[in-house]
């Protein structure tokens, strides 16, 4: 963008008049640009902790009513606000695991409930079948299995 032109005024005390104003402006922009700053990480900050809640809360709706509970936070929703794993369970096996919400290939805004029909067990998959898994709840970091001794 071309710097707006201000022409320079005949007398010296409105040459001195125009360069303080310039110069207040100057440091006008500095301070406004400071606080959008501000004012925009404590909006994201903001938005974090919604997701947060919001990924906390369908949790307790799952633990509480069971299914695949509509609404739920979007795929973004939950990783913003921490919840990157999703775990699930074989409708047949019973076989439980964590899915990286990171490493789908799907859209960021497909709803985390609408996973239930495109996730599959692969354990029942190399035996031919392929049922649908089950929503348990989204997780901040996978749970690690017991150590096998």
């Amino acid at each position: 963008m071309v710097p707006r032109y201000h022409p320079t005024p005949l007398s010296g005390g409105d040459r001195k008049a125009l360069a303080k104003e310039l110069g207040k402006a100057r440091a006008m922009t500095t301070i406004l640009a400071t606080q959008a700053a501000d004012v925009r990480a404590k909006g994201e900050a903001l938005i974090r902790q919604a997701d947060k809640l919001l990924s906390e809360s369908w949790n307790e709706k799952m633990w509480a009513d069971g299914g695949p509970i509509d609404p739920s936070p979007t795929i973004d929703q939950a990783l913003n606000g921490g919840y990157s794993w999703l775990q699930i369970e074989c409708s047949r096996c019973k076989t439980k695991r964590e899915v990286d919400l990171a490493a789908l290939r799907h859209p960021p805004t497909t709803a985390v409930h609408d996973l239930a029909s495109r996730l599959r067990c692969s354990k029942c998959a190399k035996a031919g079948r392929r049922p649908a898994a089950t929503l348990l709840q989204l997780t901040p970091r996978p749970h690690q299995a017991a150590p096998e001794t």
